[in-house]
Order: structure tokens, then sequence, then C-alpha cells
């Protein structure tokens, strides 16, 4: 992955052949054109829930378009930092009963969770270009 710096508070990452932009909002001292990078980050968590609640259903035949995933936050005061993540998958009034818990179980699979679960250690240097 490489992570440019493209004029005024854009920053983009090139990664398998993807850009994805990110900006700060106008009161951060960006032009709010692209989402902010904390916002990308909150987003990779619901929508990597997501991809294996759709699986999930794909696989038993249930459609997923009068479904969504609600995700909210509780903030610590004192850090300004999510204290807690939620994400409420919504389903139709006829959504088997039998499949509640297991989709529960399949979002709580997902590799963004995991990785905030067990923390990397950052290693970060400089080096000269060319």
């Amino acid at each position: 992955m490489e992570i440019t710096f493209d004029g005024g508070k854009v920053i983009t990452a090139h990664f398998n052949g993807h850009t994805i932009r990110t900006d700060q909002p106008i009161q951060s001292g960006g032009t709010n054109t692209a989402p902010a990078p904390y916002d990308l980050f909150l987003a990779s968590i619901g929508t990597c829930a997501g991809i294996y609640v759709k699986s999930f259903c794909d696989q038993r035949g249930i459609p997923t378009d009068n479904m969504k995933i609600v995700q909210s936050m509780e903030i610590d005061p004192q850090r300004r930092l999510p204290s807690v993540i939620k994400l409420d998958i919504q389903v139709p009034a006829d959504f088997p009963e039998k499949y509640k818990e297991a989709m529960i179980n399949v979002a709580s699979l997902c590799a963004v969770k995991k990785t905030i679960n067990n923390a990397p250690q950052f290693e970060i240097e400089t080096s000269s270009l060319g």
C-alpha cells in the first residue's frame, strides 16, 4: 500500500489497483471532498461484518434487500474514543428465528473486529526516497 499527499488535506491510499481518497472536514482545514480516515476506519467495521452477514444469507437463500446493519458507538469522554461499538443487524419480521444467533456469530468473525481485539504493534520509520 502506498500513501500519497495530494494537495490540501487530501491523503490517498493506493492498494491492489484501488484508490481510496480521504480528506478532512472543513472545520479541520480540509475541503470535505472525501471521508476522513477515521470515518473509513469506522465504516470498515460495519462493512466487514456486513460481508459476513451477506455471505451467510446468500448460502441459505435468504434475501438481504430488507436488511441492514446500524452501527453506533458509546464514546469515552476522557479519551474521546469509542468505548463500545454496537452493531444492530436489523432483519425483517419474517426472518427465521433459528438463524438470528448464528448471524451474530458470523458478524463477530469480521477480520477488522479481530484486528481491533488483538491490536497489532506499529513500527513507524523514515527512509530516503530513491
